[in-house]
């Protein structure tokens, strides 16, 4: 890091189709502030950039549902986004917009350049159609039922109940979002960039020159690059985004994700317009992005083979680090399911906690694997934690100080050895605190910041300076400035953490904020240094005020599921009752499908050979409309052993599959959850 002269930050580009949520912060937005203070305050030329992501499917999906136009969207949500951000001290030196003047022009001409370089590839291919609407459909506007879970409402990319990866292919009963019509494929013309031409140079820039990139990031490149890369279309049927620059492409936009990464570059210019080559063309400038998991790929590999086919010598990421997900409450945070804790709320109901939620989402962050936020341990972190170690110790040291000096620092009178052993530990946590937070674990560094805190509560239980005064005053006086120097190194030590709690706490030491450099020193405040009156940092977070956060999630749990209940069809009405021996009579045994084939001029037929524990035997089983052949093989079944033989087809059929059939109307193989032996019993 040091042999840079320059640091450019950048956090990834918020969708301004809603407000920013819990797993934002905790994701990208408190460590990437965090790391920004931290370089400033080691004086460090750093430059912090973001600004609202408001082209894309995703914002004109808001705009429907809302009745208004996408600008009307992306305006709503852009100044809720930044306003939230600036009231939560996330410190941008920008904050802009894709929808800018400046970015649409930049966008526009970044494309035109890689055009006229002939670094795309054209294509024509068939996309998904609206027929009634006569619109190209993404695939967030194609829905229907899961075929994994059976949930309605699943989209043509991802099903949000239970979380799987699909395409508008595999849907049951896809429509369109749009017009409520069945899509039909319907051939047009994109540009694509050959990701595959890049594969070579990024394996040895990544996989060879950035070994030291986090596990999860380093991983996630790795299996792209070895799955071998394909051109990615960079152009969108859309009637929202920057258009495609080129005759011939009249209802087309760049796609999103092509668009959304060059805004970086957009605000630099827009903040810099004279400067800001300096932050992108300069081998003295290290780049540094913040991201979620979910944007690896594009800032690990696409971005950066735009940035290698455009040359003209953009820099490239020094580091990407990429955290988790968090997850709210045992379940994953979700938009469209207001599952989420939004910030513009929270600062509502919680004014004056910024600091609160900015500790717990970095003590509980998700640097390593998806973490869970809930309002109980949010409460006990606050109450335990800031409350009863940070503040406890900082407000009896100067209450202390007031009642037995008058407020002013007083001299280190009486030393003892307890008191050096103390103060001694200071610039190990110091170099701790700088080793994580260089290392992108900040988690870890504000657990020595805590550890700081810690040893000073417990340097005052132990010495007792209340005690103390009844009979010594000089020792008093060097336990309570040794608690003082300790309170000042808090200021430094938690200051890219908890801003607004440090400038309370400077102002109550009565001083300036100070550099990183003065961390671990033992002489920062001056004997008859004047201290301000006493302050709380932090207040108790009561119980009502968690039980109102619980029941609004419990409200909006309830209205879900009572909608999708209200949604799904009726199931099928039971059938007339059967005895324990009419039951009893049945043998449902565990089964392994050993081969599985169509049987010839069926559409629905299945012949499996399985492997029962008892026998090798062959089932005949209209599933084909269902399962393929290869996805029966190896699979584990149940079925009915004890069946009387019967003939299908010519082929004689020894048993039954037991099989689910959905409220949709669809079947499923009913397996068992854990893999169990052949010919095990059922009942």
């Amino acid at each position: 890091m040091n042999n840079y002269k320059r640091n450019l930050i950048t956090c990834a580009l918020p969708y301004a189709n809603g407000p920013v949520h819990i797993g934002h912060l905790a994701g990208v937005y408190v460590p990437a502030d965090i790391y920004v203070r931290y370089l400033r305050m080691r004086g460090r030329e750093t430059l912090f950039v973001c600004g609202s992501d408001e082209h894309g499917v995703p914002v004109t999906m808001a705009a429907r549902k809302e009745g208004c136009s996408p600008q009307d969207i992306v305006d709503k949500y852009h100044n809720i986004i930044k306003k939230s951000f600036a009231e939560f001290g996330i410190d941008f030196d920008v904050y802009s917009r894709t929808t800018s003047k400046v970015h649409h022009k930049n966008a526009s001409e970044f494309f035109r350049k890689l055009y006229d370089d002939g670094k795309f590839i054209e294509r024509e291919s068939e996309q998904f159609y609206d027929p009634q609407a006569n619109v190209f459909l993404a695939d967030r506007y194609i829905v229907g039922t899961c075929p994994k879970c059976g949930a309605e409402g699943a989209y043509g990319d991802q099903c949000e109940k239970c979380g799987s990866t699909l395409s508008p292919e595999e849907l049951i009963n896809p429509h369109s979002k749009v017009s409520g019509a069945e899509p039909i494929k319907k051939k047009t013309k994109h540009w694509y960039l050959p990701l595959d031409q890049y594969e070579g140079w990024l394996r040895e820039w990544i996989l060879e020159g950035h070994k030291e990139w986090k596990s999860n990031v380093y991983g996630q490149v790795k299996s792209w690059l070895d799955g071998g890369l394909q051109p990615r279309a960079v152009s969108r049927d859309l009637d929202w985004g920057v258009p495609v620059p080129v005759e011939g492409a009249e209802g087309k936009v760049l796609y999103v994700w092509f668009d959304a990464p060059i805004g970086y570059i957009s605000n630099t210019i827009e903040l810099l317009p004279d400067g800001w080559e300096k932050w992108w063309k300069s081998p003295d400038t290290r780049l540094v992005h913040f991201i979620g998991k979910d944007n690896i790929v594009f800032h690990c590999i696409v971005f950066p083979s735009m940035l290698k086919a455009y040359g003209d010598g953009f820099i490239l990421p020094e580091n990407v680090p990429a955290n988790e997900f968090l997850n709210l409450e045992g379940d994953k945070i979700s938009t469209s399911r207001n599952w989420a804790v939004w910030l513009n709320e929270y600062l509502q109901d919680f004014p004056g906690k910024q600091d609160t939620l900015r500790y717990v989402l970095t003590a509980n962050a998700p640097e390593t694997k998806d973490n869970d936020f809930t309002w109980k341990d949010f409460q006990a972190r606050n109450n335990s934690e800031l409350v009863a170690v940070f503040g406890n110790f900082v407000n009896r040291a100067v209450v202390l100080t007031h009642k037995y000096f008058g407020g002013a620092v007083p001299a280190d009178a009486k030393p003892e050895k307890i008191d050096g052993e103390v103060l001694a530990q200071m610039p190990s946590i110091r170099k701790s605190i700088e080793d994580n937070i260089e290392n992108y674990k900040f988690r870890e560094a504000l657990k020595e910041a805590m550890n700081l805190a810690r040893l000073g509560n417990k340097y005052l239980t132990d010495t007792e300076p209340w005690a103390v005064a009844k009979s010594d005053l000089d020792r008093t006086a060097s336990i309570l400035n040794t608690s003082l120097q300790i309170c000042a190194n808090l200021a430094i030590a938690f200051a890219p953490f908890l801003p607004f709690s440090v400038r309370k706490l400077n102002g109550i030491l009565n001083i300036e904020p100070m550099g990183w450099d003065d961390l671990g020193r033992a002489d920062l405040l001056k004997p008859g240094h004047q201290l301000n009156k006493a302050e709380l940092l932090f207040a108790k977070i009561e119980d009502d005020a968690i039980q109102k956060q619980m029941d609004r999630l419990e409200a909006i749990k309830k209205a879900r599921l009572e909608a999708e209940a209200a949604a799904a069809p009726a199931v099928e009405a039971a059938k007339d009752e059967c005895t324990f021996d009419q039951f009893s009579q049945m043998d449902i045994r565990t089964a392994t499908v050993l081969a599985a084939e169509r049987v010839p001029k069926t559409d629905k037929l299945l012949k499996l050979t399985i492997d029962t524990g008892l026998d090798k035997r062959v089932i005949v089983s209209g599933i084909a409309q269902y399962y393929t052949p290869e996805e029966m093989i190896g699979k584990q079944i149940c079925t009915l052993a004890n069946l009387q033989p019967r003939t299908i087809r010519g082929i004689e059929s020894k048993g039954m599959i037991l099989m689910a059939k959905q409220i949709d109307g669809t079947m499923r193989v009913v397996s068992p959850e854990e893999k169990v032996c052949n010919g095990a019993v059922v009942g």
